[in-house]
């Protein structure tokens, strides 16, 4: 019996002689950790406990009462952007991380703020940041918390008062890394990995000491140009490999950055972690093979790994998506359960990763149990008896060298937004999407390590004409769903549809209810076992992060932090998102319990800004050159063909276009870096700028008509 399954068993002791909500005083040690699940009074860690479950016992709020659920106190956030963190709730107060990694303290129960802490990280981090400015969360340990911020420190902070006890910069800041996820903690390890996949970075997970930061260990997850050095793991996955052009400093670092999920199994001693997509995205470019198509597994990319959390030691992989192309990274939430197939009892690993299949492994072994979809997709036929996807010819484009409409795009069939299960229903609830993209290989791409995404397909081909009929068709495609999943079956009980994606994260309880925030400005709670709607209360805004449950005196509160950010938020026609008109961001922290009558200030409406662009009179040469530099440097962030958001600048609507000087100084000279506009000096020449400033003029001019006629609201 290992050290952690006895520390379980003292601290179950423990919680028989406190009672039901098994508090225990003081610091955050092992013992409190892996006995999280008997804590139904605090949320400690990331997904509650470390099988990442995100269910609580708590059955105070429940099917029969929850609609007198009401909104006992909240809190409005600084940061006007993506908000996606889980709270963590320790002896009656609460931890929350914000956009641009802040934290705030609050009381549990009362709202009051008790500190707050902003590491202050510069504005152009956000130039390096794929899909917004966002933070998951904190971590716990002793009596400090853990963050990890947008461009790659480390924080290690006082719990009590907010003062930093250390930090450690984890990533090489030179590169375009940043970290986003939250980091967990292992008998006194941090772990803590990073995103930048998409900017021509190479992944890791590193572990560091709680105490005072010192790195303890570092697991790439892929081979550098030279491997001759590498540990056993490495050297096997360089085989699987192509080319001689991985290097970061080529630009093609490889990619399979570690920037979310996490579990952990006590008993079995491992670490599990989800490891992201390929750098760049066509596999044609970063693992060519003999003929310059694409070639090779690429270990460990789109992997579930499994190590040892003390050494880092490799136990081993199972991936998803072999040779991936299409940004199916696996990074999405690893769940741990115990669940009976066959009759007979299996230690299991649960994820829906972007690429549309829902996979049950053993997580003892990594051996492969079953595989289904759980979404409509085209790109596989299905998955084999040894766990190796079907594929579909047409979809292997890094292969034909032809575009295809590849369902799901890279959204994926489910993003970073957390699952949630019901040990009572025996289901996992996913937070699905349906949205198909265009995947056009770029002919003659180069790396651009500066600036914009390195993925090496022309980014704008599935771009949308100015006809408001098409766009609404193609939205109308698009959906959100949340789906009850049967692992044992794996098939869907039951599903509810939202009329777009980027629904919120879940939180499932002993009460018969499954709650979630989505798009359409909505937190809802459903009946766990039938989807039934039983209650909503209108936010405001869009809700992407998962919510929390805890008590305080005994009284059951829910908790969730909204605010619409993220991915797709920033780059989808903010008209067209959903059928309530544009979803604007108001980030706010929502806590509720039950006969609570609290109101939330009257909504501000959102300006309304005309489209008045100057003429547009520059040759289709000029505008087709801006439209390819707007594709892949500005699209990101700013939208596809230019159509606008209700999270970042709509730039048909900004003054800047119409003078030259103005526009240059903003993406040449950078004078707004502070707030994120870097300077694309070295990446753009002045002439290539001012073509894309011709573009956007276009495109404004476009849709200029549209609202002229009516068809586009103003806002």
């Amino acid at each position: 019996m290992n050290r952690f399954a006895l520390a379980a068993i003292a601290a179950l002791a423990l919680s028989a002689c406190n009672g039901e909500e098994a508090v225990v005083e003081g610091g955050i040690d092992s013992a409190r950790l892996v006995n999280a699940g008997a804590d139904t009074a605090n949320w400690i860690s990331h997904g509650r406990t470390y099988d990442e479950q995100r269910f609580s016992p708590l059955d105070s709020v429940n099917r029969e009462n929850v609609a007198q659920l009401g909104l006992a106190w909240s809190a409005d956030m600084d940061t006007a952007r993506g908000q996606e963190a889980t709270p963590l709730v320790i002896d009656g107060k609460l931890y929350v991380t914000t956009a641009w990694s802040k934290v705030k303290a609050y009381d549990a129960k009362t709202g009051t703020p008790l500190w707050e802490y902003d590491p202050k990280v510069p504005g152009e981090t956000g130039a390096k940041a794929c899909c917004d400015v966002v933070n998951r969360g904190l971590a716990a340990w002793n009596d400090k918390l853990y963050l990890g911020t947008l461009d790659g420190r480390l924080v290690a902070l006082n719990r009590e008062t907010g003062a930093v006890e250390w930090e450690k910069v984890t990533v090489d800041q030179g590169k375009s890394y940043t970290i986003t996820g939250a980091p967990r903690v292992i008998d006194g390890k941090v772990l803590i990995g990073n995103g930048g996949a998409e900017f021509g970075v190479r992944g890791y997970i590193a572990a560091y000491d709680a105490a005072d930061g010192e790195e303890l260990w570092r697991f790439y997850t892929v081979p550098d140009d030279d491997s001759s050095d590498d540990p056993e793991y490495l050297k096997k996955a360089a085989e699987t490999w192509s080319g001689d052009v991985l290097g970061s400093e080529s630009g093609i670092g490889g990619g399979g950055t570690v920037w979310d999920s996490m579990a952990y199994d006590p008993e079995l001693d491992l670490l599990y972690f989800g490891v992201g997509n390929g750098s760049p995205w066509n596999r044609a470019y970063r693992s060519p093979g003999k003929d310059g198509t694409g070639e090779g597994d690429n270990l460990y990319l789109s992997s579930i790994v499994a190590i040892r959390p003390d050494t880092g030691e490799y136990v081993w992989h199972y991936q998803t998506t072999p040779g991936e192309t299409w940004d199916y990274t696996a990074t999405q939430h690893i769940m741990l359960a115990d669940i009976t197939i066959d009759g007979k009892e299996r230690k299991v690993l649960m994820q829906a990763p972007k690429n549309g299949f829902f996979y049950v492994i053993d997580r003892a072994t990594g051996e492969f149990i079953s595989a289904e979809d759980y979404i409509p997709q085209n790109w596989a036929k299905g998955i084999d008896e040894n766990g190796r996807p079907i594929e579909v010819a047409e979809a292997r484009v890094d292969k034909t060298g032809k575009p295809a409409l590849v369902m799901p795009g890279p959204l994926g069939g489910h993003n970073w937004h957390p699952m949630a299960f019901s040990p009572a229903d025996g289901l996992v609830y996913i937070p699905a999407f349906e949205a198909a993209s265009m995947y056009a290989p770029e002919a003659n791409w180069k790396p651009d390590t500066a600036r914009g995404f390195n993925v090496g397909f022309d980014l704008g081909a599935g771009d949308l004409p100015p006809d408001l009929g098409i766009r609404r068709a193609v939205y109308g495609t698009v959906k959100g769903k949340l789906t009850a999943w049967d692992p044992v079956k794996q098939e869907a009980r039951w599903t509810v549809e939202f009329p777009g994606p980027w629904n919120g994260g879940l939180l499932a309880t002993g009460g018969g209810l499954v709650f979630q925030g989505n798009s359409g400005s909505e937190f809802s709670a459903y009946n766990s076992a039938t989807g039934e709607k039983l209650w909503s209360f209108p936010a405001q805004t869009g809700i992407v992060a998962p919510p929390i449950t805890y008590t305080v005196d005994g009284e059951q509160y829910v908790a969730v932090l909204a605010g619409w950010g993220g991915a797709y938020a920033i780059t989808a026609d903010g008209h067209l998102v959903n059928d309530q008109g544009p979803v604007q961001n108001i980030s706010r922290l929502l806590v509720f319990k039950l006969g609570a009558d609290g109101k939330l200030p009257p909504m501000k409406e959102l300006a309304s800004l005309p489209l008045d662009p100057p003429p547009s009179r520059a040759s289709e040469a000029v505008i087709a050159t801006g439209k390819a530099k707007y594709a892949r440097y500005c699209a990101v962030c700013h939208a596809p063909a230019a159509v606008g958001s209700t999270v970042l600048p709509d730039l048909r609507r900004s003054a800047t276009i119409a003078s030259k000087d103005a526009f240059s100084a903003v993406v040449y000279d950078g004078i707004l870096k502070d707030r994120g506009m870097v300077s694309f000096k070295g990446s753009l020449t002045k002439e290539e700028i001012d073509a894309v400033r011709e573009y956007i003029i276009k495109r404004a001019n476009e849709d200029k008509v549209l609202e002229g006629s009516g068809k586009v609201a103003q806002r």
